[in-house]
């Protein structure tokens, strides 16, 4: 596997995208699930819940949109505290393990596999939607996600979501000494992309800077509420992919944006 930096198309990323979560999915799972629960709203590798967070604020009575829902972890969670959940993922194989944990538990959670940048939903469905680093970073274009979420959200809804940090791309993805000292500018945007044998992309991220994400959001008709940078608990070991206590307890892995429809 080749790795490198340049411009991908947005046909391009969706495809290396929902091939690499095809296949990795299974693995993930395993090695996440635990932490995520079947049922358990966890925004980013910090831990953070949103039993005790309630960034969503009421979500009882509410349609609920899970964009990038994976196995469907947040949705069941939220659809336990009274909300209408519908979630959708770009990975087939997601979607088949948010069915064996359908099995499993008794639950129905209703999924659709779709394209972020292109919802298979009408104007207005919709109160809230939330995205636990689903779909936004992979996407070749974001602005085009926020829009669709704004114009599947009712007046006043909201629109919460969890990414990667922007000042995390100005380190190398090591949980160890070696993530701690930055070697690249936080302004290249150019996408990491990783590549098959035959140099075709097989994996796409995405770096947005903060400036970046604040624009998309206002120029996608949302207002940006509030912001929010989870730091890392007392007593939480876990390291997952980049984030481990030793980076974690320096700076910032995750930033969480709250956005409202006007």
């Amino acid at each position: 596997m080749d790795v490198g930096r340049r411009a991908v198309s947005r046909a391009e990323a969706a495809t290396a995208n929902r091939g690499w979560w095809d296949g990795e999915a299974d693995d993930y799972q395993a090695e996440h699930g635990e932490f995520l629960r079947d049922d358990g709203f966890i925004w980013c590798p910090e831990g953070l819940d949103e039993a005790d967070a309630h960034l969503l604020g009421e979500v009882a009575g509410r349609n609920v949109l899970e964009v990038g829902c994976g196995a469907g972890q947040c949705g069941r969670w939220l659809a336990a505290q009274g909300a209408s959940v519908a979630g959708f993922d770009l990975s087939h194989r997601q979607l088949q393990h948010s069915r064996r944990i359908d099995l499993s538990t008794g639950g129905a959670l209703p999924v659709v596999q779709a394209d972020a940048e292109v919802l298979p939903f009408a104007d207005g469905s919709f109160d809230l939607a939330c995205s636990a680093f689903g779909a936004l970073p992979f996407v070749a274009d974001a602005g085009a996600v926020l829009s669709e979420v704004h114009r599947v959200l009712r007046p006043a809804g909201r629109f919460v979501f969890s990414v990667s940090h922007p000042i995390r791309w100005a380190f190398p993805d090591d949980p160890g000494p070696g993530g701690l000292t930055a070697d690249r500018s936080y302004f290249d945007r150019t996408p990491y992309v990783e590549f098959s044998d035959d140099g075709v992309p097989s994996y796409v991220e995405h770096h947005r800077t903060m400036s970046d994400w604040v624009g998309l959001i206002v120029s996608s008709g949302l207002t940006l509420t509030g912001l929010v940078e989870p730091e890392w608990p007392e007593g939480h070991e876990q390291v997952w992919g980049g984030w481990s206590p030793l980076r974690g307890r320096l700076f910032p892995g995750t930033a969480i944006f709250q956005c409202r429809r006007p």
